[in-house]
């Protein structure tokens, strides 16, 4: 009678032999993942064949089929390359990502802070369809209306900042216009109320942001409240900005606003009271927390900045790549 295996036994996990191979495929996966803002899936654009020769050139010998499999059970589905709503590639793209994970390795293991930051998508306010479902007893769903664009309805502007050492963040909800002033005074509250007391020591900070919308790279506003800042928190404040058309590479994405977006799915946003609430109470199975407050104050659209004003801001662009993308503002005085 042939030897018969064990109830349960099989193969020993490839990593279980080989411990450090996971955190390698997370560590090429770092430059390249995508993700949905309403999802928690994450997409990357590296196929398994390229995968598999670069763990092997680390030492780590494993087949495509593997490959595939820990990336499914780490959550990521491939990204077929096709046109979308993000645009054209930009030819640096992919060498902007790697200066950008490059940026943030350096500063975590400095100790200084990192974030990512973004604007999530506009929510009405009121008895409005959300999309989901959850559980309730039968007839008993709640009521909401039909058409979801009626004239003078109220519009929550959620801002967020994603701590991506700590896994923890930060969403100011705003009542009036998104603006580069709105977005430097959610950063200086998550400083006030969170920042600062993480990283009592910090010198500096690392925000990596889109290169569009209120904290988009062409905003003179965006450069000044960046310095206005700087000058209140005594930071010297580095922006990495993702490249055009690349808004869902970057961490809050995937890490924050879909967790959030998962959250309240199916549960009308009936006041600001109840959206702040269904932020601030928002966890992940990985230890994702969230402080939420609103931000009642009055952000006008359409500031200009006069060249005086814009003389104010003490920048450096790193002249070696993109000094559009990446630089530096400096407090004053500077020390």
């Amino acid at each position: 009678m042939g030897r018969q295996r064990q109830l349960g036994a099989g193969r020993t996990p490839l990593i279980k032999k080989d411990p450090g191979l996971l955190p390698a495929l997370r560590e090429l996966m770092e430059p390249a993942t995508r993700g949905d803002p309403e999802s928690p899936l994450v997409w990357t654009s590296k196929s398994a064949p390229k995968l598999a020769r670069a763990l092997a050139e680390a030492g780590h010998r494993v087949s495509d089929d593997t490959v595939l499999r820990l990336l499914k059970a780490e959550g990521f589905r491939l990204q077929a390359p096709r046109k979308s709503k993000e645009g054209e590639d930009h030819p640096d793209r992919d060498a902007q990502f790697q200066r950008i994970h490059d940026e943030v390795e350096g500063f975590i293991e400095a100790g200084q802070p990192v974030i990512s930051i973004d604007t999530k998508k506009k929510e009405l306010v009121g008895e409005y369809k959300n999309g989901g479902r959850e559980w309730h007893p039968a007839g008993e769903g709640p009521k909401v209306l039909t058409y979801d664009f009626p004239n003078g309805v109220p519009k929550a502007v959620p801002y967020g900042v994603y701590d991506l050492a700590r896994n923890d963040g930060w969403v100011s909800v705003g009542v009036s216009g998104d603006t580069a002033e709105f977005a430097a005074a959610t950063i200086g509250r998550w400083w006030k109320h969170m920042g600062k007391a993480a990283y009592p020591e910090a010198k500096a900070l690392l925000i990596t942001a889109d290169s569009g919308g209120s904290n988009g790279y062409r905003l003179r506003l965006w450069r000044l409240m960046l310095q206005r800042l700087a000058n209140e928190t005594g930071l010297a404040i580095t922006v990495a900005h993702f490249p055009p058309g690349t808004s869902k590479w970057n961490k809050i994405e995937h890490r924050m606003f879909s967790t959030i977006s998962m959250n309240w799915r199916g549960r009308p946003l009936v006041s600001y009271e109840a959206i702040v609430e269904l932020m601030g109470s928002t966890r992940s199975a990985k230890g994702l927390t969230i402080r939420c407050e609103l931000d009642e104050g009055t952000y006008e659209t359409g500031r200009k900045v006069t060249d005086k004003e814009l003389d104010e801001v003490f920048i450096e662009r790193w002249e070696d790549f993109h000094g559009e993308w990446n630089y530096t503002v400096y407090p004053w005085p500077r020390s």
